[in-house]
């Protein structure tokens, strides 16, 4: 088990030592945590096939499953990348630094180990300013998947990141909380003007359809089925301890809906957690309850989704019952994570 150091940090100049130590223990092979716009990632040398194992390790992570490597800026990207298409050359401009990732053709110099054994890389240039003063300190692309044990809900805070992995990794760099809440928009440019969404993130589709003319979706977000391009694809993920189920609809009829679920539940005897706006969850007893905000507040749930699903961890519940989003806007990647986390129990009431 490795002594994992928690520093924060609040400062870049003046903590700058913190952060080259965390450089260090990159290029010499260890796991370092760091806080982005989204989510927490977990940081190894992504050019050092056995640095990269060490994630799967830490992570109990399927090897097949691609990782990201997160890089300062676009010169960080040309040492994964062998090509920037006009189109990823564009979307670059445009979202960097932000949550979008792009796959690309990789470099010989990157390790099937990051890729999944795909001839692709995943490249992203986060939209914060410690984890991108860390990335420069690093010199290297750095492999960051979230920072949880696979399967679970990604975390937002470096009190999140110690639950699962205190003892996994050299060192946690408490930056605060992350203000996006979900992980990033993954693209791949299929052709000239499109792009291809593998997994829906931090930027919308409406926001792609503004700088490429053609968003598709890929088939996998659809089927499930089919070799991961992308992580985040194949396997279930932001799974809380309590099995979920999730209602869409409109306010009254979600109310409705989780009245019936929860009178039947009771009966048996069960222990019921709701994950619910605030109009839906003052119908409801407020023992076991996470309220992330207003109805049609779809930032604020994203932001406060996977600490609402974590928060169930410390509450002895035996079923959550959860409020979804119509897919418009960033309502199409909340419910891609809770539809995963709930393993597909969607009930839609329209």
């Amino acid at each position: 088990m490795k002594q994992t150091k928690l520093v924060e940090i609040t400062d870049i100049e003046q903590q700058k030592e913190i952060l080259e130590e965390a450089g260090r223990i990159i290029r010499d092979g260890g796991l370092v945590v760091f806080p982005t716009e989204t989510v927490y990632g977990i940081g190894a040398n992504g050019l050092d096939a056995d640095a990269c194992r060490s994630i799967y390790e830490a992570k109990g992570r399927p090897s097949d499953n691609p990782l990201i490597l997160t890089v300062p800026d676009e010169e960080g990207a040309l040492q994964a990348a062998a090509v920037i298409s006009p189109t990823a050359q564009k979307l670059m401009d445009y979202f960097w630094p932000g949550p979008l990732t792009i796959v690309l053709p990789r470099k010989p110099i990157v390790p099937d180990a990051a890729t999944g054994g795909l001839d692709t890389v995943a490249l992203r240039c986060p939209d914060h300013d410690i984890c991108r003063a860390f990335l420069r300190y690093a010199g290297v692309p750095v492999a960051g998947p979230s920072a949880n044990l696979s399967t679970r809900p990604s975390p937002t805070t470096a009190a999140e990141v110690m639950h699962d992995m205190d003892g996994r990794v050299d060192m946690v760099i408490d930056g605060g909380p992350c203000h996006i809440g979900v992980e990033s928009t993954i693209v791949e440019c299929s052709g000239d003007d499109k792009v291809t969404i593998l997994r829906p993130g931090g930027v919308t589709i409406e926001m792609l359809k503004e700088i490429v003319p053609i968003v598709e979706m890929d088939t996998t977000l659809v089927t499930g089925k089919g070799v991961p391009k992308a992580p985040g694809m194949k396997y279930r993920h932001y799974a809380p301890s309590a099995p979920m189920t999730v209602v869409v609809g409109t306010e009254d009829k979600v109310t409705e809906k989780l009245q019936s679920l929860y009178e039947a539940l009771k009966a048996e005897g069960k222990t019921v957690g709701f994950l619910v706006s605030e109009e839906v969850g003052s119908h409801f007893p407020h023992k076991n309850m996470y309220v992330w905000g207003h109805h049609d507040d779809k930032e604020a749930l994203a932001n406060q989704l996977y600490t609402g699903l974590l928060s169930f961890d410390s509450d002895v519940v035996d079923v959550i019952l959860a409020e979804g989003v119509d897919d418009e806007g960033l309502g199409l990647a909340i419910m891609n994570r809770m539809k995963k986390a709930a393993g597909g129990h969607v009930i839609l009431v329209d």
